[in-house]
């Protein structure tokens, strides 16, 4: 068997290429499959969390050139303890759908005046189905000939999931892990067991669970559209918002349960620091005279990637005086500050960690008044508040305290208003 992990989501317009940054944290959908996923219980799921969307929807599954028999409705209903949203396509076994190959289904995508974007991301699934097939019957995906998902409601459904994920935008998909369901089901190849081969096949590498409620939980659409988003299943590993839900209701009632797919949408929470990876390094000094280790720090704190220094009097053995140090640097600039270190300084010894640290954004700006320019360093805080401190060393020139205090004032005063003025 194929232990291979699922493969990542088919490229299409508008997803990232790898390495590259988004421009923007992207939100989270996550898939809880409380009674299964299906492609209409995706969908559905998808409108009832963004109704507007149902419109544009629409304007898609109308462009596909549906035959006359076929309808398809967006329903709200509710089972017996849930509200939610059904997606039902009636009318579409048009008596052909047993001889559809890939190529068919791509002819018929490029015949529909539908987006390239969501044409291209509804073959890809249509292509992860084809290869599911192909690989559990021992056949080229090429050679494959749909059946149940030939038929108009998987095309509309698979349809509907590519137009409503390329919609959504950007975004990162997870799932919480899917029921396996048991028993028998009829197909064109008589009974198989579930789930289907072609389910397993796809299902590959995804967390599972058996909730002892028998039945078809995953149809082949609903695992092929998982299959294609490539979902993450391990918890959300920094704080989140919760923005939007939405539940989407099967055509089966399950003993006991409501056979719904539910989504959740996620906010990323901005960091109001930024975060990033430093080194400490700690020493003490008892045998270098304090005006030689004077220069010896003025100078490491001039090298590239040292961030500051810092000392303080300690009392070491048998009561002598001695300084402690303190360098913090740049994670990448560890074996240089190191070495650094045992240039300037008389130590025989360092300790040194990586740490985190974060940082508010900072940014200078200058502020002129009738004595000169004096540099302003300025910082929003969590809760909104602007921050701002002079520069000492541009108010050495001001004639005592109170004109330095003057003019520290008035130029930190500026700063903020500048701030708040955006």
């Amino acid at each position: 068997m194929d232990n291979a992990p699922p493969p990542a989501a088919a490229a299409v317009d508008g997803d990232e290429t790898e390495g590259s940054a988004p421009s923007e944290p992207r939100p989270r959908f996550h898939l809880d499959p409380v009674g299964g996923i299906a492609g209409d219980m995706f969908a559905a799921a998808l409108l009832d969390a963004r109704p507007a969307l149902a419109d544009g929807l629409r304007a898609t599954i109308d462009a596909l050139g549906l035959p006359p028999s076929v309808s398809v409705a967006i329903e709200a209903q509710r089972d017996a303890a849930l509200a939610g949203t059904r997606f039902r396509v009636g009318g579409a076994d048009d008596g052909d759908h047993g001889h559809v190959r890939l190529a068919d289904v791509a002819e018929r995508l490029e015949a529909a005046r539908i987006v390239p974007a969501v044409r291209r991301r509804a073959l890809a699934i249509f292509t992860l189905l084809a290869e599911a097939e192909g690989a559990v019957h021992g056949m080229d995906p090429a050679e494959v000939t749909f059946h149940e998902v030939g038929a108009w409601d998987a095309t509309v459904d698979i349809v509907a999931a590519a137009h409503l994920i390329e919609a959504l935008g950007p975004a990162r998909w997870s799932c919480g892990a899917v029921p396996l369901g048991s028993g028998r089901v009829r197909c064109a190849h008589g009974l198989l067991p579930v789930p289907a081969p072609a389910v397993v096949h796809l299902l590959n590498g995804l967390a599972t669970f058996d909730d002892g409620i028998a039945g078809e939980r995953v149809t082949p659409t609903g695992a092929a559209i998982l299959r294609h988003l490539a979902p993450e299943q391990a918890p959300a590993a920094e704080p989140e918002t919760l923005v939007g839900t939405g539940t989407g209701l099967g055509s089966r009632s399950l003993p006991g349960l409501s056979n719904v797919l539910r989504v959740m949408e996620f906010a990323p929470i901005a960091p109001a620091a930024r975060q990033e990876a430093v080194a400490t390094l700690r020493f003490e000094i008892d045998d270098q005279t304090p005006e030689d280790l004077a220069l010896g720090l003025e100078r490491l704190r001039a090298r590239p990637g040292i961030l500051d220094v810092a000392q303080w009097p300690v009392y070491g053995k048998k009561g002598r005086m001695l300084a402690a140090v303190q360098v913090l640097t740049e994670a990448a600039a560890l074996d240089a500050a190191l070495d650094a270190v045992f240039d300037e300084t008389t130590t025989l010894g360092i300790r040194w960690s990586r740490i985190a640290r974060s940082t508010l954004a900072r940014e200078t700006t200058s502020h002129a008044d009738s004595c000169g320019a004096v540099r302003v360093k300025r910082a929003r805080r969590p809760a909104g508040a602007v921050t701002a401190k002079a520069e000492l060393a541009d108010l050495v020139e001001s004639a005592g305290h109170a004109a330095r205090e003057e003019r520290r004032r008035g130029a930190e005063a500026a700063a903020r208003r500048q701030r708040d003025n955006g």
